[in-house]
């Protein structure tokens, strides 16, 4: 027997109310987090923070717009956002995921104000269409949109994949639908930050890849069954059974190609051809020659522990477990 659902009362009529955790992860975030966190408050969602030890004023604006705060030492987002998920006490009925440099826009928040309570208890899943703005520009070609993610669920029904890199939500126990509202990646930080992200980024997807060649550590095989997770299984398994066999000489500069020519990335102008040429060439091309510099270092050796052990120190991230770890802080 489902929950009977509060209600209030809005010019004349009963409306069901809206019970929405949003769950946020925070480092070094003053540029965007104040941004993100009015749209929420203009959206009626509770905040839950993660932050993982910021140097600048990000835990001091959280505070002030009243979210729920605990930090965490961060090894990478999908284990954060588990953790988040973990020990925070959530009970709001369903769960957004939402990073600080992403906008809702007002079409979007009138969508999940008015259709989200109503949904049928078969329904456990929202994907959104998300736009990306680069420079300024929204880039609309090149394949960039929309990225259908699924970044709404109900409580209890959702996890984040365990991986170093391009982890998504999986649902079970339902259906999802997509809102078709604004919802948009628009990062405030200059070039410079663009490059040193993508250059962490292009370290965890080697690590990722060195793991389907090597079998160095569990991978998780989670089925991707929603619409929003089918379009990521297909660009997943044309990644790891295709593109990732060819050379990284030659496969870089076919995906900008492909891109920028046949996915008719020219027509973003400018800033788009710096976009395609850094994400999809550039970006592409360094992951695959730090694959090949990490498989260099740890040819010839045959136990996955040494292995795990110089790919650790290689690359700054923990793939070994310590045998003691310094306690966890927590603020409210």
């Amino acid at each position: 027997m489902s929950a009977i659902l509060p209600k209030r009362f809005v010019r004349g009529r009963f409306t069901v109310a809206l019970s929405l955790a949003a769950v946020l992860l925070t480092r070094n975030e003053e540029i965007h987090l104040e941004r993100v966190l009015l749209l929420l408050r203009k959206l009626g969602a509770r905040v839950y923070v993660v932050d993982s030890y910021s140097s600048d004023r990000t835990v001091e604006i959280a505070q002030k717009l009243g979210a729920a705060i605990l930090q965490n030492r961060f090894v990478n987002y999908s284990k954060q956002f588990q953790w988040a998920l973990d020990n925070h006490q959530i009970t709001e009925d369903w769960i957004l995921r939402i990073d600080a440099d992403e906008v809702l826009e007002d079409d979007l928040i009138d969508e999940i104000k008015n259709r989200l309570p109503r949904l049928p208890r078969s329904t456990v899943g929202i994907n959104l269409k998300r736009k990306h703005v680069f420079m300024g520009r929204w880039v609309r070609y090149g394949g960039r949109y929309p990225l259908v993610l699924l970044r709404i669920w109900r409580n209890g029904y959702g996890r984040i994949e365990d991986r170093w890199m391009d982890e998504h939500m999986i649902v079970c126990g339902g259906d999802t639908v997509t809102f078709s509202g604004g919802f948009a990646d628009h990062n405030l930080n200059d070039l410079t930050f663009f490059i040193e992200k993508h250059n962490q980024y292009a370290t965890r997807e080697a690590l990722d890849a060195l793991n389907q060649r090597l079998h160095l550590f569990p991978r998780d095989h989670a089925r991707l069954g929603s619409p929003a997770s089918r379009q990521a299984a297909l660009k997943r398994w044309v990644k790891e059974t295709i593109y990732n066999r060819i050379p990284f000489t030659v496969s870089a500069f076919a995906y900008f190609i492909w891109r920028y020519l046949f996915q008719l990335g020219f027509l973003d102008g400018k800033t788009g051809l710096i976009y395609h040429f850094l994400q999809g060439f550039w970006y592409r091309f360094l992951v695959g020659a730090k694959i090949l510099e990490l498989e260099s270092a740890v040819a010839g050796m045959s136990s996955k522990d040494d292995i795990c052990r110089e790919l650790s120190k290689l690359t700054g991230r923990e793939l070994v477990q310590p045998s003691a770890r310094a306690p966890l802080a927590g603020t409210s």
